[in-house]
Order: C-alpha cells, then sequence, then structure tokens
C-alpha cells in the first residue's frame, strides 16, 4: 500500500503511472521475503546522495545472494529521468527495489540471475520539522549477522521494525529505542539515533547490527566540519537519559527532535536545528 501521491513505477523498461503490480504468486520475493530496497529524498529540486543511496540497493541485493542487473549509475538516471514529471515544489520519495523472482535448492536459495527490479516514486511532503517524537525501551532487539541479514536494507529485517513501533504505540510514545544483542543502544525502530551532552555530540558505533544510515554519515561529516566533536561509541540507555538533547537521524526526515525518552523531557533542540540548518546548507550547496 501507497502512502504518497503521484506515483510513477519504473518496471519491465518503461515508466507506468500509478502503483502497479510488480511481483507475481510464485516469486521467490513474495514467498520467502527476498527482497532489498533503499529510499532516497528529492525535495527543493535536489536530491542529496542520490548516487549513494542507488550504491547501496546494489550491496544490499549482493548482501540477501540477489543478482543486481543495473549498474548505480543506470539507477540514478532512471531516478532523475522519473523526477522531471513533478514540479519543483513537489518533495518524493525514491525507492529502487529488488527482488528474487526464482529460486533454487527446493525453492529457498534465490536463483543467481533471476532477479526484479522496480524504481518507484512518490510524492509525500516533508515532515514538519517543528514536530518531534517521544521514545520508549522495547523488549525486541536488534539482530546480529549470524541471525539475520543486518547488512542489507532488506524487507524481511522491517516486521522486527513494526514490532517495535506498535509496542510503543501500545504505551503512549511516538517510536522505540531498542538495544542491540549487548543490551546497549542501538537505533530506533525507524532511524539512527544521536544523543548531546556539554556540546559534543554522540551516536552508537556502528558494530553490525544496524544499518548506519548515509544521512548519519552526512550528519557526523557536516557537525565535524563545522567544529563540533562527535564521538561514535557505545551508548547506554543511562547515557540517553543524561542527555541534553536526542534527535534521530533518517533518510525520509532527516533531521527529528526527540523530547522525551520515557520518563525523561529534554529542552533544549538547538543541537538539533543545527544539524537540519547544515544539512540543508550541504544539500542546496
Amino acid at each position: 500500500m501507497a502512502f504518497g501521491t503521484a506515483i510513477r513505477t519504473f518496471f519491465q523498461g518503461r515508466w507506468h503511472d500509478g502503483d502497479i503490480p510488480v511481483m507475481r504468486a510464485a516469486d521467490h520475493g513474495i514467498w520467502q521475503g527476498s527482497s532489498v530496497f533503499d529510499g532516497a529524498r528529492w525535495f527543493d529540486g535536489v536530491a542529496p546522495d542520490l548516487d549513494l543511496h542507488c550504491q547501496r540497493v546494489n550491496r544490499s541485493a549482493e548482501a540477501l545472494m540477489i543478482t543486481p542487473t543495473l549498474t548505480a549509475e543506470e539507477i540514478e538516471a532512471l531516478a532523475r529521468e522519473g523526477l522531471a514529471a513533478y514540479a519543483p515544489d513537489q518533495a518524493v520519495y525514491v525507492r529502487p527495489m529488488y527482488w528474487a523472482v526464482d529460486g533454487s535448492d527446493l525453492g529457498v536459495a534465490p536463483k543467481e540471475g533471476s532477479t526484479g527490479f522496480a524504481l518507484c516514486l512518490e510524492a509525500v511532503p516533508m515532515p514538519d520539522p517543528e514536530v518531534s517524537t517521544t521514545l520508549t525501551r522495547t523488549r525486541f532487539r536488534r539482530p546480529v549477522l549470524e541471525d539475520s541479514v543486518c547488512n542489507a536494507k532488506a524487507g524481511c529485517l522491517y516486521p522486527n521494525n513494526a514490532r517495535m513501533l506498535v509496542e510503543a504505540r501500545s504505551k503512549g510514545f511516538g517510536n522505540a529505542l531498542c538495544a542491540d544483542a549487548m543490551g546497549n543502544v542501538a537505533e530506533s525502530a525507524t532511524s539512527n539515533v544521536f544523543i548531546v551532552r556539554d556540546g559534543v555530540v554522540f551516536t552508537p558505533i556502528a558494530n553490525g547490527t544496524f544499518l548506519a544510515g548515509i544521512t548519519r554519515a552526512r550528519h557526523i561529516a557536516n557537525l565535524r566540519a563545522a567544529g563540533v566533536a562527535v564521538h561514535e561509541t557505545v551508548l547506554t540507555f543511562d547515557d540517553v537519559h543524561a542527555a541534553d538533547e536526542v534527535f534521530l537521524s533518517g533518510n525520509f526526515a532527516k533531521v527529528t527532535a526527540v523530547r522525551q525518552f520515557d520518563d525523561t523531557h529534554y529542552r533544549s533542540h538547538a543541537m538539533t536545528d543545527r544539524v537540519r540548518a547544515l544539512y540543508l546548507d550541504w544539500a542546496h550547496s
């Protein structure tokens, strides 16, 4: 089900208007879960890090043993071709995706070279920067590479995210802050997390249990270029409670302020505002 409007879908060599069907009942991707995707954003006439998102969807496919059928450059060119149909003031979610069509070895392993590809564009407004969210602990954790394909942006990982979100919403919170296998802070159910203490920024070190996002890396680079100290390190939930400020980082919203984590309330969002301003300045440069 689409969550945007004005949908355009590239499938089987041409653009289609609308949210068209792309999978069949026996496709490996629908009954064995072999699907990967990536998400980029186009807004104000710019598509920040679109090339990196197109590169990552191919890496995700390979991690899930799916054979990519296009180069990252070809995917980017298709995306820009499709985006030309949107008005300059529209914000668009850009989603390239692969899935295995056929299986081998009793249908469980994807068959090499049997790949479906689609590129979906949806007009979705950028979230209001004045809107913040709340976080709570969740009993669900991030898996490790030995358990799941943590090195891919894979569809099969998202039911775990959904469990976290549903649990958080049932407790009256907007998002969940989850642990890794060791019990340390990993990320939220939907995006990477940063905390601020005494003007210094901290974020969980990439330990293989979660995707260290493209937007996360961009924020780190922008902050360091602006002279702000950023540390990738092990963080506990006590560290989050002791923070002056917390914000989330993801492609969809870029930056989301956090006003509360369980019973801890945050009054400051100065660094959050600075991160957003640095990102927008970089994106438009």
